[in-house]
């Protein structure tokens, strides 16, 4: 059964949404490349206040770089620190972007994310290797990220300036994060918002559309 909600945009999260993440693999490997006695800094790393003003675009890669050494203790190089830092990144399985083709014929899609540059170029790269793209733009209508906005999630700020971006209002977008505190950031301004559980969610959501 389709189902085909009464909004003009649809907009996507990235990770754990379109491209699977896990935090998991990167934090072990993180470990593996640290002493033990410096491994609790691993747990805390992702929410390191560092981590937010990259994302808020507050600094640049070479900055974070420095940044995530200097956290670590570690002389890492710029490859090292991009390898840890790009490790929880998985596959973005060619259904996920079929299934946006296919709401793309009814409605404007997009993507809101909380990234960062280095992930950002990464994420491409994945594009280009498997889906012969160099970006989201041949196949979304607008792509925000975090860094280039200045804001970050659950922050109310963002998600009103998506409203004024996209010019419509927060009722005539539906908004898919896996994340619950991103999801009631969002319905805190009115817009329709669903948190992704699980790889099925945004397939459930549709039916078969």
């Amino acid at each position: 059964m389709k189902n085909w909600p009464d909004v003009d945009f649809v907009i996507f999260d990235l990770g754990n949404v379109l491209i699977d993440i896990d935090y998991n693999k990167a934090m072990n490997l993180m470990k593996e490349a640290l002493p033990q006695a410096l491994h609790h800094r691993v747990d805390t790393c992702y929410t390191a206040e560092f981590h937010k003003a990259y994302e808020r675009g507050e600094m640049d890669s070479p900055s974070f770089r420095n940044a995530f050494r200097d956290y670590f203790e570690q002389s890492w190089s710029d490859s090292d620190v991009d390898f840890l830092w790009n490790s929880l990144l998985g596959e973005l399985p060619a259904y996920r972007l079929d299934l946006v083709r296919r709401l793309k014929s009814q409605y404007q899609v997009g993507i809101l994310s909380n990234t960062n540059e280095i992930h950002v170029d990464a994420v491409h790269a994945i594009l280009q290797a498997e889906h012969g793209m160099t970006n989201f733009y041949p196949l979304f209508d607008r792509v925000f990220y975090s860094q280039e906005m200045g804001l970050a999630k659950p922050s109310a700020a963002i998600y009103q300036q998506l409203l004024l971006e996209l010019d419509t209002k927060a009722s005539r977008v539906l908004f898919f994060d896996d994340l619950l505190a991103n999801v009631e950031g969002a319905a805190s301004v009115g817009i329709q918002a669903v948190q992704v559980k699980g790889p099925n969610t945004i397939f459930d959501f549709f039916g078969d559309v």
